[in-house]
């Protein structure tokens, strides 16, 4: 053997002379070897511009409210009908935070005190309750309801929007004019539909309300299976809406990808075609998928109100609505507070799984 062979084998241990970079691999083998880089640089500066927009959201939830006409005091007040005196009004407002003699750059101050402190200020409209605990209590309903069938949708529609990229042309393109009319159909419309056929007509489940009067809620095969029926509508209304889009945005990032080199280069070394799809096509196309999931887990928390409108049930957006009527404004900061926290966090996962799936994204670290 030559000499050069002898230096590429051991170049590491025996020579210090530069090297052609070909002779002892690319950049990619390198990358592969030291296991996936963590782009600090990208997640510090991601992390940095949510921080301003969460100052930024609670800045305008703080003062929105206090550029609308009326307040909850008002409210209350003329629900009161005159029984309750100035000085029960001036309590309720400092209760409230919304006395007009403190200047609004102290209860701008305050405000952020209260949130710092974990307290949300107490809602009017469920009885002054504490807005945490209101809060506590329809936010799993809605979780467990509006996030269990975006994530049923989301795997569904990817998987079928994959297959019908990969055989485009096939018959399975029957399926995208049919998932987009019915993404086009309203919540309230499809659930009133759902309603009519299989609560009234067929009597298969109930019409509305997450579980039957007088059954006490508890870890109990009574209540989980009252769970279940009730929210069997529901669920399909969410799943057969949204199902549309995650088939029709999946399967065209497909028939881009499928035109790339790298598709080409793996169907000549011959690779077996389920390989190809899911290893290399899918699971670069899934990346815009990525983003578009995780805006849609952030909007899980505000719930979808009128599908809850129509099946009574007792979730995040139903108690939203009811804080608008009674003009609720400490319930209704709350509620934007945990959808902005919410929305936020899940962009940042996405920004950091984003990151670590690409490898173009890391560059910006460089």
């Amino acid at each position: 053997m030559s000499a050069e062979t002898t230096t590429s084998a051991g170049i590491a241990q025996t020579d210090s002379t530069p090297v052609d970079p070909t002779l002892v691999g690319t950049t990619a083998t390198k990358a592969e070897r030291r296991g996936v880089r963590v782009p600090w640089r990208f997640i510090g500066g991601r992390v940095a511009f949510y921080v301003f927009t969460l100052w930024a959201a609670i800045t305008i939830n703080f003062f929105i409210p206090r550029l609308m006409k009326g307040d909850a005091v008002s409210s209350y007040m003329a629900r009161s009908q005159g029984q309750l005196t100035p000085d029960a009004e001036k309590a309720l407002r400092l209760l409230f935070g919304v006395d007009k003699s403190v200047p609004l750059w102290q209860q701008y101050l305050d405000y952020w005190n209260m949130l710092l402190h974990g307290n949300l200020g107490v809602s009017i409209s469920t009885g002054m309750a504490p807005v945490g605990d209101a809060i506590a209590s329809a936010l799993p309903w809605t979780l467990g309801l509006v996030g269990f069938a975006t994530v049923v949708s989301f795997l569904i529609g990817t998987a079928l929007g994959a297959v019908i990229g990969w055989r485009r042309g096939g018959r399975l393109d029957v399926f995208i004019p049919i998932t987009t009319f019915l993404g086009t159909i309203p919540y309230f419309w499809l659930g009133l539909i759902f309603i009519a056929i299989f609560s009234t007509t067929l009597g298969w489940f109930p019409a509305g309300h997450a579980y039957e009067l007088g059954v006490d809620p508890g870890w109990n095969a009574d209540f989980i299976s009252q769970v279940l029926s009730h929210g069997a509508l529901p669920m399909a209304t969410i799943v057969v809406v949204s199902l549309g889009g995650w088939v029709l945005g999946m399967r065209n990032m497909m028939l881009t990808v499928l035109d790339e080199d790298y598709i080409t280069v793996a169907q000549a070394k011959g690779m077996p075609d389920r390989r190809v799809l899911w290893r290399y096509a899918a699971r670069n196309a899934v990346l815009p998928q990525i983003q578009s999931f995780a805006l849609a887990l952030g909007f899980i928390v505000s719930g979808t109100i009128v599908m809850e409108m129509v099946f009574s049930y007792p979730g995040i957006g139903l108690l939203l609505l009811n804080a608008t009527n009674a003009k609720d404004y400490a319930l209704m900061q709350g509620i934007f507070l945990v959808l902005v926290l919410a929305v936020l966090i899940a962009n940042i996962i996405a920004d950091i799984a984003y990151a670590i799936l690409d490898p173009r994204t890391r560059q910006t670290e460089a």
